[in-house]
């Protein structure tokens, strides 16, 4: 038994090969192309209504409880923004910043998130963000150190430049808007 040498067989192999790959090739599907959605004018995105409050009055100490005239201001946080609609709490993860919010948080049955307490405000509009909760009324306790630079985080200017240490009254309502953001500061 010979065996015949066939050159044309082995010439044809490389057009074969690069047919078959041509096929498997055109036989993939397409990617999908990705489309632009446009940003339409009803959006949401940055835009909400935000309470933001120092937490209540506090023992000395890092991380604190509420003193019994802190737990009576909670209360009358509670009491002050009850009807207004809040969607979400936005507290840190001291003592004194939950407990502040625990009134509103168990009697109006609100979800809260916790946000880092950052001298910049980068946290709490991340989380806002990541939670999708833009178009919302959010409620936000804050520090002393943290309330000013939070209301310009929001890109509105700030009606104080700081917070003393024993001042726990204060509320800023900062209204965002696709236009502007305002703030108006009352005390509760």
């Amino acid at each position: 038994m010979s065996l015949h040498y066939k050159p044309y067989l082995y010439s044809m192999r490389p057009i074969l090969l690069f047919s078959l790959i041509g096929l498997m090739m055109a036989c993939q599907p397409k990617a999908p192309e990705k489309q632009v959605i446009p940003v339409s004018d009803d959006t949401t995105f940055l835009t909400g209504t935000v309470y933001l409050v120092r937490h209540a009055e506090r023992y000395e100490g890092y991380d604190s409880t509420l003193t019994p005239e802190g737990r009576i201001r909670a209360g009358k946080l509670y009491q002050e923004l009850k009807d207004s609609g809040i969607n979400k709490i936005y507290i840190t993860r001291f003592r004194r910043s939950i407990e502040t919010a625990d009134s509103f948080r168990i009697l109006g049955k609100v979800d809260t998130v916790f946000y880092l307490a950052d001298t910049t405000g980068e946290s709490l509009i991340y989380e806002i963000t990541r939670h999708e909760d833009w178009g919302k009324h959010l409620l936000v306790i804050g520090h002393a150190n943290t309330i000013v630079p939070i209301i310009k985080a929001f890109g509105a200017k700030s009606p104080v430049t700081t917070i003393p240490d024993k001042d726990f009254e204060h509320m800023f309502v900062i209204k965002k808007e696709k236009a502007e953001t305002t703030v108006q500061e009352r005390c509760y």
